[in-house]
């Protein structure tokens, strides 16, 4: 079950013209400043996590991505021994 309550707080320093703008929009929207503000906050969080998690390529591109994921494995000399060694991170 997702927390829905409102009880974290973001306290913000802003220029005089930055909040009477952001005061501004919210009024035109007919929202109030914080409705407004947290909504385009995390909008815009939103859309930068999402680009910076986003890979974009040409199909040219992709295509050669996808032959080399497709091609078969190939063995690499000393990865079972390492693999079969105990764990460096195990108390």
């Amino acid at each position: 079950m997702v927390d829905t309550r409102k009880s974290d707080r973001l306290d913000l320093r802003l220029t005089p013209d930055q909040k009477r703008e952001i005061e501004a929009a919210a009024a035109i929207s007919g929202r109030s400043v914080t409705d407004f503000s947290v909504s385009a906050l995390v909008e815009h969080a939103a859309d930068t996590i999402r680009r910076e998690r986003e890979i974009t390529m040409s199909a040219s591109s992709f295509e050669a991505f996808s032959a080399l994921l497709d091609r078969p494995a190939r063995s690499v000399s000393g990865l079972a021994d390492l693999l079969a060694r105990p764990s460096v991170f195990v108390d």
